[in-house]
């Protein structure tokens, strides 16, 4: 649904819309393969990374051509669109805005001309020094009456590696890298070569997987196992490293401090993948368990919210010895609606969505199984729901701690002050969403259910400790670079 201003709506049902998260990248080098549509099936693979914008650059060896635009992937590219996309290599990035707002312009990849080439670039996570990183850019490119679109932090990267005045985008990147803060998982090409790079804290996932006659760079393992290409290893932090058709070459940028992000593991990576050696499926089902025995509970029946709770709603049945059941059904395909739905319609609101069964829930004592809860709307609205149903205790599990703190990392929350456990306690949340019991799973029996340790992990978003310095400017939000733009600072 567009907003009068042109910005796509998301929250058309008024409802809570769970963490989202910045991005899904996709690269491939893989001459003779379709290369277009090799993307197109990674970038599917993962759409739940962003649903805004969808984007693939290709390469034939002689020019760069982009296609982009707003929607899903499934939306933005049709077979003829894809046919249009010809090449040796390509680059492909499916958006939600941490950095910029959710417009045209601010769709991925990115492209500028260089003096030695053409370079395209997308990108997963959120700089930390976005503001710094633009003064520069304009020392080195005084606007020149020619106005600058994007207002992301991609756009900045991308602009700070073509003006560097190296002998190629190799050296480039290298000098750019080590003034880049915050997160960033990068694929970028020019008209020959596959880049990626990763963060030095490692904080959102980028893997390397090997096609028959290839490489493939995704953020997840699961995008790999889609287009067919075998999981090699994880692009390590603080590694850039490019591929052509000498093979693949690795130079180190900056030591490896991994700070692997925490919420990865509880909602945003897709079961099906691995991460730091670690299949999230199980870890999910761990957590569930542990969460059994920190929160235990009498009941008859344990349900997920589907999808993303159903992983831990297994571990806690496992867990507690109760009944595991699906007590409620979820329409895969809402995703993201382009139509407004009716006020009749809108007060139903997450029934569009889920919907219980009467028959498995009436007379019952239910335990309901969630990721997290972030604003509490979505809890309140299934509480209730299963109330309507016949439910006779509801008893809310979450398999995190409170989110209590922002992401400034590339996963858009919500401001503090509108995170529901910064400003209250276990009970108070309780009683706001109506549930008879509510527990969560503690920091600590997290951490230990990922088998990853704990010093190598973020949890910001839990403890309010960020492990990558927040300057005071990013108090502004993700709109800061507009505002920049508007008061022309």
């Amino acid at each position: 649904m567009r907003r009068p201003d042109g910005l796509l709506n998301h929250n058309v049902l008024g409802e809570d819309k769970g963490p989202q998260d910045a991005c899904g990248v996709f690269g491939v080098w893989a001459p003779g393969e379709e290369v277009a549509k090799l993307t197109f099936y990674g970038l599917y693979a993962l759409q739940h990374r962003g649903t805004e914008s969808a984007g693939i650059a290709t390469s034939d060896g002689s020019r760069i051509l982009v296609y982009k635009d707003m929607g899903l992937v499934s939306q933005v590219f049709t077979e003829s669109d894809l046919a249009t996309l010809p090449g040796d290599l390509a680059i492909g990035h499916c958006r939600y805005s941490t950095t910029g707002s959710s417009t045209w312009v601010n769709a991925q990849p990115t492209l500028r001309p260089t003096k030695y080439g053409t370079l395209a670039l997308a990108h997963n996570g959120n700089l930390t020094n976005t503001g710094d990183l633009a003064e520069l850019v304009q020392k080195l490119e005084p606007s020149n009456g020619r106005e600058r679109g994007a207002t992301t932090d991609t756009e900045i990267m991308t602009a700070l590696i073509s003006l560097q005045n190296e002998k190629n985008v190799e050296a480039s990147a290298m000098s750019v890298l080590p003034q880049l803060e915050g997160a960033f998982s990068l694929v970028f090409m020019d008209e020959h070569t596959l880049y990626a790079a990763r963060d030095r804290h490692g904080v959102r996932p980028l893997v390397l997987g090997k096609l028959e006659n290839g490489w493939v760079v995704a953020s997840e393992s699961a995008a790999l196992d889609i287009v067919g290409a075998a999981f090699v290893r994880e692009i390590e932090p603080g590694e850039f490293v490019a591929i052509d058709a000498t093979g693949v070459r690795s130079e180190r940028w900056a030591p490896a401090e991994p700070k692997g992000c925490l919420f990865e593991y509880v909602y945003l990576a897709r079961p099906d993948t691995t991460i730091a050696g670690q299949g999230i499926h199980a870890t999910r089902v761990r957590i569930g368990e542990r969460l059994a025995k920190e929160a235990p509970v009498e009941a008859d029946l344990v349900i997920p919210v589907p999808e993303s709770g159903t992983p831990a709603a297994i571990g806690y049945a496992k867990g507690s010895g109760i009944p595991f059941g699906m007590g409620l059904v979820k329409n895969s395909y809402v995703g993201r609606t382009f139509i407004q739905p009716s006020q009749t319609i809108r007060q139903l609101g997450i029934r569009l969505k889920l919907n219980p069964l009467r028959e498995i829930i009436e007379g019952k004592r239910i335990v309901v199984v969630d990721d997290s809860i972030v604003r509490g709307n979505t809890q309140r609205a299934i509480v209730r729901m299963l109330r309507e149903a016949g439910a006779r205790e509801i008893h809310v599990r979450i398999s995190s701690p409170p989110v209590k703190w922002p992401c400034f990392y590339g996963i858009d929350f919500a401001t503090r002050a509108e995170l529901v456990a910064s400003g209250l306690e276990v009970e108070e949340i309780r009683r706001s969403i109506g549930a008879d019991s509510l527990g969560y799973v503690s920091l600590e029996g997290l951490i230990e259910s990922t088998q990853v340790e704990e010093n190598k992990l973020c949890g910001a978003c839990f403890t309010g400790q960020y492990p990558i310095r927040i300057p005071a400017d990013m108090s502004e939000g993700k709109m800061r670079l507009e505002i920049t733009e508007v008061h022309g600072h």
